[in-house]
């Protein structure tokens, strides 16, 4: 894997020696490179959640069955979250970058299996599972928060391998399957290759004879409905009942609802629940936040506002008289966020953040300004001497061709030349 992150000098200090030149300043965190961080595509102070959840989409979109041609990718996928979701792993990266991690600096030098880390992720058991029963299969299923908040359900539709009734998972004939002369019945071929003087190396692959099954069917002998390969691919309808209070990242299990494979134990079905982004609220645990836009007549004298809930319900709230809203103000409501999962007679809060609105410049005549300032607080009194200069407010825009000019021209006496500052030649 590539050495990620881009590499600063540093002109501070800490402790009296110099900074080294490959730790990254994050803004609120220093770490030596952001290259895992870059694969999960998160920020290097990105919470335990966020890492999380962050692995949970990208696992579920570059899945070998989804994405054949994405095994690397779903690899480096693995490996990055392996290394982040340790708290322990995540300080090695952070201090000595990918190379500490692979000098065993973790105490396990070496990454497991990305399809481990992905069955134990999605509640499946790993490698040991895997052998005794068929694979899980992993479905994202997307929802609304109205959905999370009074429940629903969904129909989705699944193509799963059955065992082929006509020849009950044999593949063929009765009598017809053999073990396989090549490997013996192990599924895997042994070569021996020489890689120097007395020197020699074992290689195992998988048996191309019988595709690691360590036996085969002869083509004439091979079941019509299944073609010898014991399964047919069959499609299923599942409901899919979405509690009240359910979560994003939630997971649903219809347990034995997997392929099925012969004399192993089918696999789960595993639903993950993926919530949709939504226009006014946002849900924090139990509590729904929203934001909301008042006057600033409203905001020193009073209103009356209403809310839309999320089961179609309208809320009027008032606000007390004489209270004064400042920009910024949080209130709540009590009892109206989120039902609390398995006991959706309790919800949480609903979070209020009051954004208040100034009117336009001009918007009262000269003459009436006297009269509203003597209803408003008095303003502060400055004393001014000859000795102070007068100056004028001006508008400023950051955008404009000058003060674009004025700052790099600043930054580069200050630091030196920095990237993205190019030199023109007449």
């Amino acid at each position: 894997m590539a050495r990620g992150g881009s590499q600063h000098w540093s002109s501070g200090e800490s402790d009296g020696q110099p900074e080294e030149q490959t730790t990254e300043d994050t803004g609120d965190k220093m770490v030596k490179e952001t290259q895992y961080y870059d694969i999960l595509g998160v920020k290097p102070s990105a919470s335990p959640e966020e890492i999380k959840k962050a692995y949970r989409k990208l696992a579920l979109k570059y899945h070998p069955d989804k994405n054949p041609d994405e095994g690397e990718k779903f690899k480096l996928i693995s490996q990055a979250y392996e290394v982040l979701s340790d708290p322990k792993k995540r300080d090695i990266y952070d201090q000595g970058g990918e190379q500490a991690i692979k000098e065993g600096g973790s105490g396990s030098p070496s990454f497991s299996s990305p399809m481990d880390i992905f069955d134990m992720f999605f509640g499946g058991g790993g490698r040991m599972a895997r052998e005794r029963r068929g694979k899980n299969v992993v479905h994202q299923l997307s929802v609304t928060l109205e959905d999370l908040y009074n429940g629903v359900t969904k129909k989705l539709a699944l193509q799963k391998n059955v065992i082929c009734e006509k020849c009950e998972g044999v593949g063929g004939k009765k009598g017809s399957v053999e073990k396989c002369p090549v490997c013996k019945g192990r599924g895997m071929q042994i070569h021996i290759q020489q890689i120097g003087p007395g020197m020699v190396q074992q290689i195992q692959t998988v048996c191309i004879e019988c595709k690691g099954q360590g036996e085969r069917i002869n083509p004439k002998d091979r079941c019509e409905s299944c073609n010898g390969a014991k399964v047919i691919r069959e499609k299923k309808i599942i409901e899919v009942h979405v509690e009240k209070g359910m979560k994003d990242g939630q997971k649903i299990l219809f347990h034995g609802e997997g392929d099925q494979e012969p004399e192993l134990e089918p696999g789960d079905v595993i639903i993950v629940l993926d919530q949709k982004d939504h226009s006014v609220f946002q849900r924090r645990g139990h509590d729904l936040i929203m934001k909301m836009k008042i006057q600033l007549s409203e905001a020193l004298c009073g209103f009356k506002k209403t809310i839309k809930t999320l089961d179609d319900r309208v809320l009027v709230i008032t606000s007390k008289s004489g209270e004064v809203i400042k920009h910024g103000d949080l209130k709540c409501v009590r009892n109206e966020g989120m039902p609390i999962y398995k006991s959706p007679l309790e919800k949480g809060i609903l979070i209020i953040q009051f954004l208040v609105i100034f009117p336009e410049k001009h918007w009262l005549p000269q003459d009436k300004l006297s009269q509203l300032e003597a209803l408003l607080p008095p303003r502060q009194k400055v004393r001014i001497t000859e000795d102070m200069d007068q100056v004028e407010l001006k508008e400023f825009n950051p955008n404009e061709q000058n003060w674009r000019q004025h700052r790099e021209a600043y930054e580069e006496d200050d630091d030196g030349p920095r990237a993205g500052v190019q030199c023109q030649t007449a």
